[in-house]
């Protein structure tokens, strides 16, 4: 009697719990506006420190090679203070070339985008004009060449820059500040958590062995190095291979007289980062332009040219950038992008190889681990 008397509340305590979830979940969608707006204010109060953490974790890697190199210095004021001076070093490198790049590398790009929008018609009528074979392929001229011109002619891209616009930007001094305390915010919290990261590591080691089973906490250890391997060495690989194709690139532009050549070499460099489909986009692309602005001739050598230089980073430069390659069939790789892509944007396309690497890991360690535990399963019975 008592035993049924306990199943019964038991079964009433079930049921109970089901519909306080299913009416948590009503109000939930019922109010999912407002949810939706608590979410976005709960980030944007975050975004310091996820942006802290991030930039953090890419100079991780620059912080910890030049903390080595002090340590091994004979001074000791310089190795007592190895990590401190590496993390001011390695942060006066970086806003450096972040510098240089905003002064030297972005007023041409943008001066060769603006000129490119205010003359794309000239280029197209003066290709059409002095390409008598242009008027047999109409399908070129119609579906290729048109398109990208009128495209181009539609980006209004004077009035991002436009005084007007700049004020608009500005207006609102109160978004001024909190973006340059959001800036400082991650600044500080990169510095602190670079600083702290064996203290940090440490403890996060023993939340997780305290929260976890040992198996649990084996699996965790090793898909967090394995993941964190992964994901570091591709990021900073693909993103060292991109600024080394923009250069190569835009200086073989040059020397071909290709016009342009700086923001074409950089839209392929950076093209290059998205595995695949971004090299033949950003490839096509230049082509294009540059049948417009030089004609046939010259976009066919360059798009020679770039494809050789292409062929070269994939076979010589990658491979000695990237140590420890994804061991990944292209096939997967492609199907990672294109699913990126689809539900992600851009970012979803760069970031789709390292997850679907690791993902690819987990499931081969399950498959593993399950054919492991059926092989001695299947011995014991043999034996038996």
């Amino acid at each position: 009697m008592k035993k049924e008397k306990v199943m019964g509340t038991k079964r009433w305590f079930y049921w109970v719990s089901i519909g306080v979830v299913l009416i948590i979940i009503y109000k939930l969608l019922d109010n999912f506006t407002g949810i939706g707006e608590w979410i976005g204010n709960f980030f944007s109060v975050l975004a310091p420190f996820i942006e802290g953490i991030l930039i953090a974790y890419i100079l991780y890697t620059p912080c910890k090679k030049v903390e080595k190199f002090l340590e091994k210095r004979k001074n000791k004021f310089i190795k007592k203070h190895a990590r401190g001076t590496s993390i001011t070093i390695v942060y006066i490198l970086v806003f450096a070339l972040i510098v240089w790049f905003m002064t030297a590398i972005i007023p041409t790009i943008a001066s060769s985008v603006s000129d490119l929008i205010s003359n794309v018609q000239n280029y197209y009528n003066a290709v059409v004009s002095d390409s008598p074979d242009l008027s047999i392929t109409p399908f070129i001229q119609d579906n290729i060449l048109k398109p990208v011109v009128d495209w181009i002619q539609n980006v209004d891209f004077e009035s991002w820059f436009t005084m007007d616009k700049i004020r608009e930007y500005l207006s609102s001094a109160m978004g001024l500040i909190r973006g340059i305390v959001n800036i400082f915010i991650a600044i500080i919290c990169s510095v602190y958590i670079l600083a702290q990261r064996t203290r940090i590591v440490r403890f996060l080691n023993r939340f997780a062995r305290a929260t976890l089973t040992d198996k649990g906490y084996r699996r965790f250890e090793k898909y967090f190095d394995q993941g964190n391997n992964i994901f570091f060495r591709y990021l900073s690989s693909q993103m060292l291979d991109g600024i080394v194709v923009a250069l190569i690139t835009s200086i073989a532009m040059s020397l071909m007289g290709v016009k342009y050549s700086i923001l074409l070499g950089t839209l392929i460099g950076f093209s290059n980062l998205i595995p695949y489909f971004g090299a033949i986009f950003g490839v096509a692309i230049a082509i294009i332009i540059t049948i417009l602005t030089g004609g046939w001739q010259q976009a066919l050598i360059m798009g020679i040219v770039v494809i050789v230089l292409q062929q070269l980073d994939a076979n010589l430069i990658n491979p000695r950038i990237t140590s420890s390659s994804l061991k990944v069939s292209p096939l997967l790789i492609m199907f990672a992008v294109t699913v990126g892509g689809a539900y992600f944007g851009v970012l979803g396309m760069f970031l789709a190889a390292p997850v679907f690497t690791l993902i690819k890991v987990i499931i081969d360690d399950f498959v593993n681990e399950r054919n492991r535990e059926k092989d001695r399963k299947n011995n014991v019975d043999v034996i038996e």
